[in-house]
């Protein structure tokens, strides 16, 4: 039988709406434009996006890249029915991974791929990206909507990032001159960020049964509002220490928390001591540990605890690293330094006594 465009199927009868599609991509190129720097070439709707890297401003340029994505925290966004800080996340696990080696980011690009296209949503999703974009210097040059029909439940998507960004090759963070006396200044998280979010709902919806819109005394706003809140972008906080300090070592806590991240960044011989109580934790971990009963050292290999981001300086910079960061209305915490070892992370004080 010949099927024709009266009586045969369409793309659309399979679930794929290329029309809603094209109305999704005119809702979010003002968001996208809003973040292009001059190195932008072109405009949206290319196979490609085009970025002219400006090498007269670098004598070796290095380019750095990482790709993330947000994980089960959307699972949150779908129960609130939230989608426009979920972005940010993406940029937030994309950016600060480069950044901690010493880059500054250029430029993003995102996946985005759905059961069903809903231009206003996928629209909420994208200004969330391009606001993240914008906070941290870097274009959104490009990116990808799908539309798998049958693939995702109805409401649900998923969503992944990848950054470029750009180093000196001479001032590239690798880690390799850190040494035992060097100090560790922690930078505060806005909250869980984007890890743990499996063991989150587990202990807030399997085990406690909470609805996401409850109202928590301790967190002083809905469950919800708080697992929701967005990963916490530290480019334009770190970059100007880069050009003033000797930053030996960085390290951006996601999963695997203080246990696993912390080694990636240290060379032979070197291991780290950590105080637990040299900040303030927010409630939400106090929270999760107690409602679960999970174990301390469980809490500090899952989540940041507090603290998104580690600088590890020498200890006569130490003052005026947490001055320059001060000056600028930034918190930051003497967190521990830098000992004779091989890898380990030692944690006292706080939870840990000592």
């Amino acid at each position: 039988m010949s099927l024709n465009n009266e009586t045969g199927l369409t793309y659309r009868d399979a679930g794929v709406d290329i029309d809603a599609g094209n109305a999704a991509v005119a809702l979010i190129k003002e968001h996208v434009r809003s973040t292009y720097r001059p190195e932008v070439v072109g405009d949206i709707g290319g196979f490609g996006g085009l970025f002219a890297l400006n090498i007269g401003k670098y004598r070796q340029p290095v380019l750095v890249s990482g790709t993330d994505g947000v994980g089960t925290k959307l699972k949150i966004a779908f129960l609130l029915d939230k989608h426009d800080t979920i972005g940010q996340d993406a940029v937030a696990m994309c950016v600060n991974d480069i950044l901690v080696q010493g880059a500054e980011p250029l430029f993003f690009l995102d996946y985005l791929a759905v059961g069903k296209l809903e231009p206003a949503k996928v629209a909420a999703i994208v200004a969330g990206v391009a606001k993240a974009c914008r906070e941290s210097g870097c274009a959104l040059i490009g990116g990808e909507t799908a539309e798998m029909a049958g693939f995702y439940p109805d409401g649900e998507y998923d969503i992944a990032g990848f950054a470029v960004g750009v180093a000196e090759r001479e001032r590239l963070i690798t880690g390799e001159k850190i040494r035992p006396g060097n100090v560790l200044i922690g930078l505060p998280s806005s909250g869980l960020h984007s890890n743990g979010y499996s063991l989150v709902r587990k202990i807030c919806f399997d085990v406690k049964g909470f609805a996401p819109d409850v109202y928590i005394p301790e967190l002083g706003r809905t469950l919800g509002e708080e697992l929701l809140e967005p990963t916490r972008l530290y480019p334009r906080v770190c970059l100007p220490l880069l050009e003033r300090f000797d930053i030996r070592g960085m390290v951006h806590i996601t999963g695997g928390g203080f246990y696993d991240n912390i080694p990636r960044v240290l060379p032979a011989g070197c291991a780290v001591e950590i105080d637990a109580g040299a900040w303030p934790m927010p409630p939400i971990f106090a929270c999760l540990q107690a409602w679960g009963q999970v174990a301390w050292p469980e809490m500090y290999r899952t989540f940041n605890m507090g603290i998104g981001l580690i600088l590890i300086v020498p200890a006569q910079e130490a003052d005026a690293v947490r001055d320059d960061l001060a000056a600028r209305g930034e918190a930051c915490y003497v967190i521990g330094r830098v000992v004779a070892g091989n890898g380990e992370v030692v944690l006292k004080g706080g939870v840990f006594g000592e």
